[in-house]
Protein backbone atom coordinates (compact mmCIF):
# COMPACT_ATOMS: atom_id res chain seq x y z
CA UNK A 1 0.00 0.00 0.00
CA UNK A 2 1.32 3.45 -0.66
CA UNK A 3 0.82 6.79 0.98
CA UNK A 4 1.23 9.98 0.56
CA UNK A 5 1.84 13.49 2.35
CA UNK A 6 1.61 17.01 1.55
CA UNK A 7 4.39 19.49 3.04
CA UNK A 8 4.27 22.87 2.46
CA UNK A 9 7.59 24.49 1.78
CA UNK A 10 8.23 28.82 1.81
CA UNK A 11 10.98 30.63 1.89
CA UNK A 12 13.72 27.33 2.01
CA UNK A 13 11.73 25.96 5.02
CA UNK A 14 9.76 22.73 6.18
CA UNK A 15 6.36 23.54 7.58
CA UNK A 16 4.55 21.76 10.50
CA UNK A 17 6.85 18.90 10.21
CA UNK A 18 6.37 16.91 13.13
CA UNK A 19 2.50 16.74 12.50
CA UNK A 20 3.26 15.56 9.15
CA UNK A 21 5.85 12.61 11.10
CA UNK A 22 3.64 12.10 13.52
CA UNK A 23 0.67 10.89 10.85
CA UNK A 24 3.39 8.56 9.01
CA UNK A 25 4.08 6.99 12.01
CA UNK A 26 0.72 6.56 12.92
CA UNK A 27 -0.12 5.33 9.18
CA UNK A 28 2.96 2.70 8.94
CA UNK A 29 4.02 2.36 12.67
CA UNK A 30 7.69 3.36 11.46
CA UNK A 31 9.22 6.80 11.84
CA UNK A 32 10.63 8.72 9.04
CA UNK A 33 13.20 11.45 9.87
CA UNK A 34 11.69 13.49 6.91
CA UNK A 35 14.24 16.26 7.35
CA UNK A 36 16.96 13.71 5.30
CA UNK A 37 14.96 13.28 2.56
CA UNK A 38 12.96 16.99 2.01
CA UNK A 39 15.27 19.74 0.48
CA UNK A 40 13.02 22.78 -0.92
CA UNK A 41 14.67 23.26 -4.16
CA UNK A 42 13.80 27.34 -4.03
CA UNK A 43 12.34 30.06 -1.62
CA UNK A 44 8.80 29.79 -3.73
CA UNK A 45 5.86 28.65 -2.23
CA UNK A 46 6.17 24.87 -2.96
CA UNK A 47 3.76 21.98 -2.36
CA UNK A 48 6.20 18.80 -1.28
CA UNK A 49 5.11 15.60 -2.71
CA UNK A 50 6.00 12.53 0.01
CA UNK A 51 5.11 9.21 -1.79
CA UNK A 52 6.19 6.16 1.08
CA UNK A 53 5.20 2.78 2.16
CA UNK A 54 5.70 1.01 4.95
CA UNK A 55 9.16 0.34 3.81
CA UNK A 56 10.40 3.22 2.70
CA UNK A 57 10.56 6.60 0.76
CA UNK A 58 9.14 6.07 -2.79
CA UNK A 59 9.30 9.37 -4.20
CA UNK A 60 9.46 13.28 -3.32
CA UNK A 61 8.35 16.25 -5.43
CA UNK A 62 8.11 19.75 -5.02
CA UNK A 63 5.59 22.09 -7.40
CA UNK A 64 4.84 25.33 -7.24
CA UNK A 65 1.63 26.14 -5.44
CA UNK A 66 -1.18 28.30 -6.15
CA UNK A 67 -4.30 28.41 -4.34
CA UNK A 68 -7.14 27.93 -6.26
CA UNK A 69 -9.98 30.24 -5.83
CA UNK A 70 -13.17 27.88 -4.35
CA UNK A 71 -16.31 29.62 -4.00
CA UNK A 72 -19.05 26.76 -4.84
CA UNK A 73 -19.63 23.79 -3.61
CA UNK A 74 -21.52 20.84 -4.27
CA UNK A 75 -23.05 18.50 -1.12
CA UNK A 76 -22.02 14.79 -1.92
CA UNK A 77 -23.25 11.52 0.10
CA UNK A 78 -21.81 8.74 0.50
CA UNK A 79 -22.42 6.04 4.14
CA UNK A 80 -19.55 3.92 2.78
CA UNK A 81 -16.86 5.75 1.79
CA UNK A 82 -13.40 4.96 3.91
CA UNK A 83 -9.97 7.07 3.51
CA UNK A 84 -8.73 7.24 7.43
CA UNK A 85 -4.92 7.19 5.43
CA UNK A 86 -3.62 9.38 3.06
CA UNK A 87 -3.49 6.53 0.48
CA UNK A 88 -2.23 7.74 -2.93
CA UNK A 89 -5.05 5.54 -4.38
CA UNK A 90 -8.22 8.26 -4.63
CA UNK A 91 -10.50 6.62 -6.80
CA UNK A 92 -13.30 6.77 -4.45
CA UNK A 93 -13.06 10.63 -3.86
CA UNK A 94 -12.57 10.76 -7.47
CA UNK A 95 -15.66 9.49 -8.59
CA UNK A 96 -17.42 11.85 -5.39
CA UNK A 97 -15.74 14.42 -7.23
CA UNK A 98 -17.26 13.66 -10.31
CA UNK A 99 -20.89 14.82 -9.18
CA UNK A 100 -19.70 18.00 -8.70
CA UNK A 101 -21.31 19.23 -11.76
CA UNK A 102 -20.60 22.97 -12.21
CA UNK A 103 -19.39 23.64 -8.42
CA UNK A 104 -15.33 24.45 -7.53
CA UNK A 105 -15.35 21.42 -4.78
CA UNK A 106 -17.69 18.91 -2.99
CA UNK A 107 -18.92 18.34 0.81
CA UNK A 108 -18.68 14.69 1.59
CA UNK A 109 -21.35 13.91 3.93
CA UNK A 110 -21.31 10.41 5.33
CA UNK A 111 -24.37 8.94 7.48
CA UNK A 112 -25.90 12.58 7.26
CA UNK A 113 -22.64 14.13 8.95
CA UNK A 114 -20.25 16.66 6.88
CA UNK A 115 -16.78 14.75 6.82
CA UNK A 116 -14.36 16.43 4.47
CA UNK A 117 -13.86 18.02 1.06
CA UNK A 118 -12.00 16.29 -1.19
CA UNK A 119 -8.97 18.06 -0.86
CA UNK A 120 -9.19 19.41 2.42
CA UNK A 121 -10.81 18.98 5.97
CA UNK A 122 -13.12 21.56 6.80
CA UNK A 123 -14.82 23.84 9.62
CA UNK A 124 -17.81 25.54 9.86
CA UNK A 125 -18.89 29.32 11.64
CA UNK A 126 -21.70 28.68 14.00
CA UNK A 127 -23.05 30.70 16.83
CA UNK A 128 -19.51 32.62 16.44
CA UNK A 129 -17.18 29.33 17.19
CA UNK A 130 -15.19 27.63 14.50
CA UNK A 131 -16.34 23.22 14.53
CA UNK A 132 -14.82 20.98 12.22
CA UNK A 133 -16.48 17.47 12.01
CA UNK A 134 -15.88 14.80 14.84
CA UNK A 135 -15.34 11.80 12.19
CA UNK A 136 -13.87 13.58 9.46
CA UNK A 137 -12.80 11.21 6.31
CA UNK A 138 -8.75 12.06 6.98
CA UNK A 139 -7.65 13.63 10.23
CA UNK A 140 -5.69 16.20 8.85
CA UNK A 141 -2.13 17.42 10.22
CA UNK A 142 -3.65 21.51 9.87
CA UNK A 143 -6.98 20.11 11.58
CA UNK A 144 -5.17 18.68 14.33
CA UNK A 145 -2.57 21.88 14.51
CA UNK A 146 -6.00 24.11 15.10
CA UNK A 147 -7.57 21.91 17.54
CA UNK A 148 -4.66 21.76 19.75
CA UNK A 149 -4.52 25.43 20.09
CA UNK A 150 -8.02 25.34 20.69
CA UNK A 151 -9.08 27.34 17.85
CA UNK A 152 -11.95 25.03 16.42
CA UNK A 153 -13.74 22.28 18.15
CA UNK A 154 -15.08 19.24 17.16
CA UNK A 155 -19.02 18.62 16.19
CA UNK A 156 -21.25 16.21 15.02
CA UNK A 157 -21.85 18.84 12.00
CA UNK A 158 -25.50 18.05 9.63
CA UNK A 159 -26.25 19.26 6.50
CA UNK A 160 -29.23 21.90 8.45
CA UNK A 161 -26.06 22.88 10.58
CA UNK A 162 -23.95 23.59 7.33
CA UNK A 163 -26.55 25.49 5.35
CA UNK A 164 -26.94 27.73 8.61
CA UNK A 165 -22.78 28.52 8.98
CA UNK A 166 -21.91 31.68 7.77
CA UNK A 167 -18.55 31.39 7.08
CA UNK A 168 -16.59 27.73 6.24
CA UNK A 169 -13.04 27.18 6.42
CA UNK A 170 -11.05 24.89 4.71
CA UNK A 171 -7.82 23.16 6.24
CA UNK A 172 -4.92 21.63 5.10
CA UNK A 173 -0.87 21.71 4.88
CA UNK A 174 -0.86 24.54 1.79
CA UNK A 175 -4.15 26.53 2.27
CA UNK A 176 -3.65 26.56 6.07
CA UNK A 177 -7.31 27.99 7.54
CA UNK A 178 -8.51 29.43 4.70
CA UNK A 179 -11.86 31.07 5.40
CA UNK A 180 -14.09 31.53 3.00
CA UNK A 181 -17.31 33.94 3.51
CA UNK A 182 -18.71 34.19 0.37
CA UNK A 183 -19.65 30.61 -0.34
CA UNK A 184 -22.64 28.65 -2.13
CA UNK A 185 -23.83 25.24 -1.20
CA UNK A 186 -25.48 23.18 -3.49
CA UNK A 187 -27.83 20.07 -2.33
Amino acid sequence: MNYFETIKCEDNEILNLPYHEKRIAKTIGKNFNLREYIYPISDELLRCKVIYNEDEIIDITYTPYSKKSIKTFQIVCDNDIQYNSKYLDRKRIDKLVEKRQNSDEIIIVKNGLVTDTSIANIAVYLDDQWYTPKKPLLLGTTRLRYLDRNIIKELDITIKELLKAKKIALLNAMVDFDIIEDFKLLV
